[in-house]
């Protein structure tokens, strides 16, 4: 494939959609919040349902993709369907739903669960499109010379498409329905015209030799003993992926609602987007010392800062009394530390388990894939958030309604779940190193 084609469809397929998921991830929280006055087992409800259709569609479509050969077909019309679900969260307001199902109905809890099935229709599509097929792409054009460089802008998207999307959302006023309407049309429009752009600028890897196994074969391929065998260090790499994913996802639903809410840093985006630029940087810096250092040599520095943005996001301003510009630098320098631990633990394990997918059955592998960093976190790191938040402090709304107030318990249980991991990855290098000798 033409380097400068690759690298111009990994940024702009990769970007464009970490924007929509941005939104879905971040956002979302804050759209049922504002709109739906939504309660943190809301929240939990809504990513557990989203982690479990993003896991089964990349499950089918991946394998899908991998019987018929090609990534292509899938990733523009996916982009293309998936901007049109996000289109349809326009329609997602109060006085529409008022409109159909009459004044007396409860519109804030019909409006929940309408968002939370549309988030599953949305995540299907996306998923198709980006966890399936763009990932496995982007795994059949790769290899280990390349794949930490690659990898490491692939990493660094997410948090350029934060820092997109909280400068885009600094025009609007999120405790509007105009606003969020507005919104879903804007990034519904990109999406979709990235999918049409995508059938000039994508090009499938050649083919390689495929087996000749079934479809539902194929599907539940990576589950069978003896392939789990052949390739243990793709399942331990897993399995360490998934806690990496459950400390994420403890803190982040409620992150932004603790930011403006609990804090009352209405202007948290100013705060969040020199930390941003600042992971990004250097989680495109870090790829060519993954390639260079492989795993073990480069996975611990990512949890130490992950680790260390905890500590400073619980301690200040949870525990010690500070205010002002003392606090807006201390949940800085602690959002910085959070998000390049995050971001450059994600290049870490992405690196590593493209280096050990089967070549030509990448797709097939992206479902197990999910499994590790979006099903099991998306499930236990929300519950695990609301269970801490169960008591959280409430306030009373203009119109009479109450909503909760995340605290600085969720850092902490991000941090116990990361030094759990830590733990366990210290002791295997040291088992590991004792057997070598």
């Amino acid at each position: 494939m033409n380097k400068k084609k690759f690298y111009l469809a990994l940024i702009i397929f990769s970007l464009v959609g970490q924007i929509a998921w941005v939104v879905e991830n971040m956002y979302f929280n804050v759209f049922i919040y504002k709109m739906f006055n939504a309660t943190a087992d809301n929240i939990a409800l809504m990513v557990q349902a989203s982690a479990v259709a993003a896991t089964l569609t990349t499950v089918f479509i991946g394998a899908l993709s991998d019987k018929i050969g090609k990534r292509k077909i899938f990733m523009c019309a996916g982009y293309i369907a998936w901007g049109v679900s996000i289109l349809a969260f326009a329609l997602v307001r109060v006085d529409v739903i008022s409109g159909i199902f009459g004044a007396t109905a409860n519109a804030a809890a019909i409006g929940v669960a309408i968002v939370i099935i549309l988030d599953c229709i949305m995540t299907f599509f996306g998923s198709s499109a980006n966890d399936a097929a763009y990932n496995a792409w982007l795994t059949d054009n790769t290899d280990q010379t390349n794949r930490g460089k690659a990898e490491g802008l692939n990493s660094m998207m997410p948090l350029l498409a934060i820092l997109v999307v909280f400068g885009g959302f600094m025009g609007f006023d999120l405790d509007k329905a105009s606003s969020w309407t507005a919104i879903y049309i804007i990034i519904g429009a990109i999406v979709l015209i990235i999918g049409i752009l995508g059938f000039f600028i994508v090009e499938d890897a050649p083919k390689t030799e495929r087996d000749d196994l079934g479809y539902f074969k194929t599907i539940l391929y990576g589950f069978r003993p003896s392939v789990i065998k052949q390739n243990a260090p793709m399942y331990l790499t897993l399995a360490a992926f998934v806690v990496f994913g459950i400390s994420i996802q403890v803190f982040m639903p409620y992150l932004l609602i603790y930011y403006e809410q609990t804090l009352g840093m209405s202007d948290y985006v100013l705060i969040m987007a020199p930390a941003i630029i600042v992971a990004a940087v250097m989680t495109a810096l870090y790829g060519k010392a993954i390639d260079k250092k492989g795993f073990f040599g480069s996975v611990f520095i990512p949890l130490g800062a992950l680790c260390a943005g905890y500590v400073l996001l619980f301690v200040f301003p949870g525990i010690v009394s500070i205010s002002g510009v003392l606090m807006k630098i201390t949940v800085f320098i602690g959002s910085m530390l959070m998000m390049c631990g995050y971001l450059c633990g994600m290049a870490v394990f992405g690196a590593k388990l493209r280096n050990d997918t089967p070549e030509g059955m990448a797709g097939r592998f992206q479902g197990l894939r999910i499994i590790g960093q979006v099903l099991i976190p998306g499930v236990v790191g929300p519950a695990i958030g609301a269970a801490v938040l169960r008591d959280a402090e409430t306030i009373t709304n203009g119109d009479g309604t109450t909503s909760f107030l995340p605290s600085n318990m969720i850092f902490l249980a991000a941090l116990i779940v990361a030094a759990v991991l830590c733990a366990a990855l210290a002791v295997y290098l040291v088992i590991k190193k004792r057997k070598i000798k």
